[in-house]
């Protein structure tokens, strides 16, 4: 390979990376700026939920879709076809003056998003071929989906106190430009599956709010289950399916599905739970609150643009995911032990710290495993499934452990506990929780991942991980 064609790959990620970033920074920089938008276009209390769960739900439903698409029409075409939706739709939310047309446009978005997300992940499986430079270019990658969460507090709270919230969709809008295989696309699986998708994240965005066994929710999430059984019998027989059936008898790739699953739920734990236990406890404000995840970003761009790819080379995958999960695990239950009062240096930085070390370290090793054993006819396939289970993980640890905080905040507060003692005391019970869904990742990890086979030198003395053997059913 000519240092060119080096060099271009190498570009190409950071391509790679500010289109992953765009669609990171999209989850929580809006979040900062739902009160303005409320204010200027009118929102109730339950109508601005929209402008966050109209995204999701097409984010989640697309994903699968988005995957499978880039395989039959090339990853390229379909990556680029992503950002310019997602564009177009940035453009639209920064212009809308009506509430209709901004939820359309967020809509929008997460299709654009979708499809940017699950085609990232396959193109870096194909640039990147050797070992050594994989890992490197996965820490690049983890390093942006880990830490564009706080730059997106950070970006959202500056761009809405200092000039308007139309402007935290316009600062998305990426800059620059960025062989297809032959195929069917199987229709009928790509409408229930979605379908399914959907109907189960709009059921689980939403169970809060009408009650998780309320006649709605539960008709939904039947629906949902209902999509599902139809969509497995359809790929069961269907010529060309969406989803081969057979892919999951790729252990790493199911194992990596389940930890990130259980990762997601915990990280949304640390990352919502703790911005409101920063601004509705401690008084935190917005751009404070970003602040104050910045000693954690910090530490994950440590290990995920060099540390994490050598804890991989040096020791495989597994030793770095279970370790990144504990240490994970650790810090979510320090914050479950952060008072009504609480200090930053005392009660904050210990778990921010701990935090970054172990989602810096494990990250690398969960795409990793995910990707490693696919091949690369099905790598954007496989890229949406494991999106996909990051996706419904956060939604439903979101929504369950919002459930749980909000139950032991009325409970204390029925029982004659303070306003801020009772936020914090339900902040702590889905801080423990937390925890327990890191100590279930590092224990699944632990236990049924395969560990990578153990690192050899080449030629100039530096460590290269072999690669697994591939137990892809043909």
């Amino acid at each position: 390979m000519t240092a060119t064609d080096n060099r271009r790959r190498w570009l190409a990620l950071v391509v790679l990376c500010l289109g992953d970033l765009m669609i990171v920074l999209d989850t929580t920089i809006v979040n900062v700026a739902l009160p303005s938008i409320r204010e200027d276009l009118g929102f109730s209390e339950s109508s601005l939920a929209w402008v966050v769960n109209a995204y999701l739900l097409t984010f989640g439903g697309f994903l699968l879709l988005g995957g499978r698409l880039g395989d039959l029409y090339g990853h390229r075409r379909l990556f680029l076809i992503g950002l310019a939706l997602f564009t177009s739709a940035s453009l639209a939310c920064g212009l809308a003056t009506t509430q209709t047309f901004l939820v359309v446009a967020r809509a929008v978005q997460g299709v654009g998003g979708a499809i940017v997300a699950a085609v990232a992940l396959s193109l870096i499986m194909t640039l990147f071929t050797e070992p050594a430079e994989r890992a490197k270019a996965m820490g690049v990658i983890g390093f942006v989906a880990a830490g564009g969460g706080s730059v997106g507090v950070i970006l959202g709270g500056v761009l809405t106190e200092a000039i308007s919230w139309h402007w935290i969709f316009l600062a998305l809008l990426p800059s620059g430009r960025g062989a297809v295989p032959e195929g069917r696309l199987d229709v009928a699986g790509a409408i229930t599956v979605t379908a399914s998708l959907m109907l189960a994240v709009y059921a689980i965005v939403n169970g809060n709010e009408v009650g998780w066994t309320s006649a709605r929710t539960v008709a939904l999430l039947a629906g949902a289950a209902a999509l599902l059984v139809v969509f497995l019998a359809i790929e069961s027989y269907v010529r060309a399916p969406l989803v081969p059936l057979d892919l999951f008898r790729i252990r790493n790739l199911s194992v990596a599905n389940v930890v990130g699953v259980l990762w997601s739920a915990a990280m949304f734990a640390w990352f919502f739970l703790a911005a409101l236990y920063l601004q509705l406890v401690l008084g935190y404000s917005a751009l404070e609150v970003g602040l104050a995840f910045l000693p954690a970003t910090l530490i994950m761009a440590a290990l995920s643009l060099g540390l994490s790819a050598r804890l991989v080379l040096r020791f495989g995958i597994k030793p770095p995911l279970v370790t990144g999960m504990v240490l994970v695990a650790v810090g979510l239950a320090l914050f479950a032990r952060a008072p009504v009062e609480g200090n930053y240096v005392v009660d904050v930085l210990p778990s921010m710290v701990l935090l970054g070390l172990g989602v810096g370290m494990a990250m690398n090793p969960v795409l990793l495993a995910a990707m490693s054993e696919v091949a690369p006819a099905r790598a954007g396939l496989a890229s949406g499934v494991v999106n996909t289970a990051f996706m419904m993980g956060g939604a439903l640890g979101l929504a369950v452990l919002a459930s749980l905080a909000a139950s032991r905040t009325d409970a204390l507060r029925s029982s004659g506990d303070g306003e801020l003692a009772a936020l914090t005391g339900g902040y702590h019970l889905a801080f423990v929780v937390g925890a327990i869904f890191a100590v279930s990742a590092a224990a699944v990890g632990a236990l049924v991942l395969r560990p990578a086979a153990l690192p050899s030198m080449h030629a100039e003395g530096q460590p290269e991980l072999a690669p697994e053997p591939v137990t892809e059913a043909a």
